[in-house]
């Protein structure tokens, strides 16, 4: 960080009285606040995102959702989310902090920094789950996975905890969908990876992801339990 930051740093937790008590439902609150303007708000709130989707970290600082928040507060948030859902980094030009989601966006990202994944490709994984709720079962079983109105259906390379996964799904889903991703992209179906290992596809031009698809089904809570996909 460059010391224009350092500064901006030292003057934003000063400013707003630099405590060392970190409230965890603090964080969480700002955390939720950042998910919201990156991924699906900054036009509402009047704030300038690129086609990167990064917005400037003062510009976001002086709006009055984050008044309350120093970038002592953002570094800490972003250097702790156990799901690294955001990055920081330097404008290439002006040298300015800047801040983007990794993924989860509604709002069209042209620039992303998306990785595709090839088939065959060392990084093309057999299999990867979706997490959702039994609730939506039934649904999701005659219809397929929907991306809704985001960008992207989520998939992660495994269930929360196992090897590396830390992002993907979240952690209270009780059902997973397990996609067979190499039989997908030769139909044709694109399939990303993002910075923080979430496995992204846009589905097909409908935005859905058919049952044809699923490799296998399963009920997470409250015991495990295989599903019939027919």
């Amino acid at each position: 960080m460059d010391g224009q930051q350092r500064g901006s740093k030292g003057k934003r937790a000063r400013g707003r009285g630099g405590r060392g008590n970190r409230d965890e439902s603090r964080d969480v609150r700002l955390s939720k606040s950042l998910s919201y303007a990156l991924r699906h708000g900054a036009a509402k709130m009047g704030l300038n995102m690129g086609s990167d989707g990064f917005i400037l970290v003062d510009e976001l600082l002086a709006h009055g959702q984050f008044r309350s928040f120093s970038l002592e507060d953002i570094e800490r948030v972003v250097a702790t989310n156990d799901k690294q859902r955001f990055k920081l980094q330097s404008h290439p030009e002006n040298g300015c902090l800047q801040i983007r989601a990794n993924q989860g966006h509604t709002v069209q990202v042209e620039d992303l920094e998306l990785t595709a994944v090839v088939l065959d490709a060392p990084d093309c994984p057999r299999e990867a789950v979706h997490g959702s709720y039994m609730k939506h079962w039934p649904s999701i079983r005659s219809r397929g996975l929907c991306r809704m109105n985001r960008s992207h259906i989520h998939l992660a390379p495994g269930l929360p905890g196992e090897g590396q996964v830390i992002s993907g799904m979240r952690h209270n889903c009780d059902l997973a969908v397990y996609i067979n991703v190499p039989k997908a992209i030769a139909d044709g179906i694109e399939f990303y990876w993002s910075e923080n290992k979430v496995l992204l596809t846009p589905g097909d031009a409908d935005g859905v992801l058919a049952p044809q698809y699923f490799s296998r089904a399963q009920r997470l809570k409250p015991s495990a339990c295989e599903l019939d996909l027919e």
